[in-house]
């Protein structure tokens, strides 16, 4: 970067330029006429030109002296416009951050998330913007994600579409759950096989609950019947199978309590691997602001 001239000094010369002399110039400045002089003189050493005559009676602007002043002027009415520009973005209102979620994330670790990003906002001195978080399936996030929508997604799908950039924020596992009078409650394990004819009460397809389950079970060399009872949200599927005979595959996250209750039982299964990274996405290209940034490092943090 180039050594610029001090703004001080080019207020000095303007200073000089409006009052005639270094003693007045000081004066305007507020710094003593020594102080001035010596600005001035590094001034001149600095951009190489004569800019006072010198004489008995003072000092005044030469020729090229009073042209530079003049340049002088409109670099310091520039400052002026960019302080005034900074403060005004000082008083306006902190800008709102648009997020998605698909539902298990939304319901037990975004909140959890959006609860520390607003501590870390409070602590760094700043106010925390406005988060509108709208809970949507995992492929609806990541529509949402590519038609510029939201800034942000939450997704729990283990593929992620084209066009979008991902980075693992946790890790989940989905468990096999059923009834405490269910008879698979009382069984050691069970096998794919069994479970894709056990009366599944899965999530609508687009979740990434169901996306996941379905990849294992192909891996497995197994897949879902054409049909099985579908459900628009956890808290339903659960509802479902706690006081029905179905059998569900949810995420650990979500059934933690009601197994601690003793309202639900998980099953081993056998064969099948249902962890799971969950992961933030954006839009790639995309220029995210810098509170997407940190929130969703606050989430990867946590």
């Amino acid at each position: 970067m180039a050594d610029r001239p001090p703004l001080a000094a080019l207020e000095l010369l303007v200073a000089l330029d409006q009052h005639g002399s270094i003693s007045a110039a000081a004066r305007a400045a507020g710094v003593s006429q020594p102080t001035a002089s010596a600005g001035l003189h590094r001034l001149e050493r600095r951009l190489g030109l004569e800019l006072l005559v010198r004489g008995p009676r003072g000092s005044e602007p030469t020729a090229v002296g009073r042209r530079v002043a003049e340049a002088a002027r409109d670099v310091l009415a520039a400052v002026d416009r960019f302080e005034s520009a900074a403060g005004a973005l000082r008083e306006e209102p902190v800008a709102g951050l648009r997020v998605a979620a698909s539902l298990t994330i939304a319901e037990y670790l975004a909140p959890r998330w959006l609860a520390a990003f607003a501590r870390a906002e409070r602590e760094s001195g700043g106010a925390a913007p406005d988060v509108e978080l709208v809970v949507r399936n995992s492929r609806e996030v990541m529509e949402l994600v590519l038609d510029g929508t939201v800034e942000l997604g939450f997704v729990e799908s283990p593929t992620v579409r084209p066009g979008l950039r991902a980075r693992t924020v946790a890790r989940d596992e989905l468990v096999v759950v059923v009834a405490p009078g269910h008879p698979w409650a009382r069984r050691r394990s069970v096998g794919p096989a069994e479970l894709v004819t056990g009366g599944l009460v899965l999530r609508e397809a687009g979740s990434g609950t169901r996306d996941v389950l379905e990849e294992a079970l192909g891996q497995a060399g197994a897949r879902l019947p054409d049909h099985v009872t579908a459900l628009g949200s956890t808290v339903a599927v659960k509802t479902a199978v706690r006081h029905g005979d179905g059998v569900t595959v949810l995420s650990a996250l979500s059934v933690a309590d009601d197994v601690a209750a003793g309202h639900l039982v998980t099953v081993p299964i056998a064969q099948l691997d249902l962890s799971r990274r969950l992961r933030v996405v954006w839009r790639d290209g995309a220029v995210l602001p810098a509170s997407a940034r940190r929130l969703a490092a606050v989430a990867g943090a946590r």
